[in-house]
């Protein structure tokens, strides 16, 4: 068997290590040590597979994630840093949204297809960063002829003699122009408008859907008309500016990017989908479980999807599905759609311990965040330890009492526990307020044994 050893230049030799992803996934999220570990090794998989040779590269297919654990645990964030951490295209989708085909509602094909809208942006806007200047020195050229436009010659007037003091004028107006003194000028410019949608299709299916491309087809009717309109120089500037970007930046050349992109680094996180498990009974069909399992399997193994972007196929993207599984069990899932999810990782729930942990660790934790917007009216706001460990435990005592919703329970008993500073917050400015736990009972200590209560408000 040959090895494939990385160089200095090589894909491997510059990501992200397996510990590291780990790492940067610590930063964000508290505990879940084993499903940090499961995307981390299949992100790294995905890098690996793309160091082999293409024939050998084609049977490598990614190896789905399915996260079992309670709301509020951390399934939806780990994905979404994964992401970020790959700089994929990533989409986040309901499996409970979808319904079999032949039914009113979205089906299951729109993921692959929203997920290359969001690939074609992300392309699209690096060609306008590789561009942008470019594009605004030729912006600044336009924008100067709409303030000085060129004037005419008079007959059997020399047109080299007028060119000169108008160069000089317009180099007067080019530094005017940088150091914005010209911004309280109104400039008209000619703006193509985006025309209404002249039709809808039954059940919101598009035409997209349908196999049908009347942009091509019909190309006049969807261009717009081009209407004047007066603006301010710095807006003029802008939208200049991006009609520069899109003539410089082949649009073919970004679809044909952003398809590989989908094909080769797409990640589809699917939540809910325990919402879905579970087998027909006897009354009658649910066009929302076993008809989506069977819908969303072909999309999960392998098939060939249109986009208006082309022809995507889904073999190599990243499915990472997601689940409480209060009701049902991931063994109600149909059997072809399990062996689909060969990695299985049970999430921890939360309890006081890491509720301390998510106040304080995470880069920008719930902590900082209401200190930081307190801090913009000039309110030096500081939490105890003690404060700390008490808001914890009351998050913890509620969810015990009632539903468990994990983390989001202490966005509610912060939310709670601040609704009067907030609300004086304008008044108090030049003030510092420490929160202690004596503060913390005042506030919410009541509310937390009186369980109907803790229902309605926390």
């Amino acid at each position: 068997m040959p090895n494939f050893l990385p160089s200095a230049d090589h894909p491997l030799a510059s990501a992200l290590t397996p510990r590291q992803i780990v790492a940067e996934l610590d930063k964000y999220v508290v505990g879940q040590h084993q499903a940090k570990r499961a995307v981390a090794i299949a992100l790294r998989n995905r890098l690996r597979r793309r160091c082999l040779p293409p024939d050998l590269a084609e049977d490598v297919m990614p190896k789905n994630i399915l996260m079992i654990g309670p709301t509020g645990v951390g399934k939806t964030e780990i994905a979404r840093r994964l992401a970020r951490l790959a700089q994929a295209p990533f989409l986040k989708v309901e499996a409970s949204r979808f319904t079999e085909v032949g039914y009113v509602g979205r089906d299951v094909e729109s993921m692959i297809r929203d997920l290359v809208e969001i690939a074609a942006v992300m392309v699209r806007d690096e060609r306008f960063a590789e561009v942008g200047l470019q594009a605004d020195a030729r912006a600044e050229e336009r924008l100067l002829d709409l303030l000085l436009p060129p004037g005419t010659p008079a007959p059997g007037e020399d047109l080299a003699a007028q060119r000169e003091p108008l160069s000089q004028t317009r180099e007067r107006l080019r530094a005017q122009l940088r150091e914005g003194r010209l911004d309280e000028r109104t400039v008209e410019l000619d703006v193509r408008e985006q025309p209404a949608p002249m039709f809808q299709m039954v059940g919101g299916s598009s035409l997209e859907e349908l196999g049908l491309n009347l942009r091509d087809m019909l190309p006049g009717m969807f261009q717009g008309r081009s209407r004047s309109h007066a603006m301010k120089v710095p807006d003029a500037r802008v939208h200049l500016v991006e009609e520069e970007q899109q003539k410089l930046v082949d649009m073919e050349s970004v679809s044909r990017t952003a398809v590989e992109r989908v094909e080769q680094s797409g990640i589809i996180f699917v939540d809910e989908i325990d919402k879905i498990a579970g087998r027909e009974g006897g009354q009658g069909p649910d066009v929302s479980r076993e008809g989506v399992q069977r819908d969303i399997l072909p999309i999960v193994e392998g098939t060939t999807v249109n986009t208006k972007h082309g022809m995507v196929r889904t073999d190599h993207i990243l499915f990472i599905a997601a689940g409480a599984f209060h009701v049902s069990k991931p063994a109600d899932l149909i059997p072809e759609l399990q062996g689909r999810f060969p990695i299985r990782v049970e999430l921890d729930p939360l309890g006081r311990d890491e509720f301390v942990r998510i106040l304080r660790e995470p880069r920008h934790a719930l902590i900082t965040q209401y200190a930081a917007l307190l801090g913009t009216e000039g309110l030096d706001l500081q939490f105890t330890d003690d404060a700390i460990a008490r808001i914890a435990e009351l998050a913890a005592q509620v969810n015990e009492r009632t539903e468990n919703i994990g983390a989001r329970r202490l966005h509610t008993m912060m939310e709670k526990l601040l609704d009067a500073i907030s609300f004086e917050g304008p008044d108090l400015a030049g003030k510092s307020i420490t929160i202690d736990a004596v503060y913390v009972d005042r506030a919410l200590a009541e509310i937390v044994k009186n369980e109907d209560l803790s229902r309605y408000i926390l």
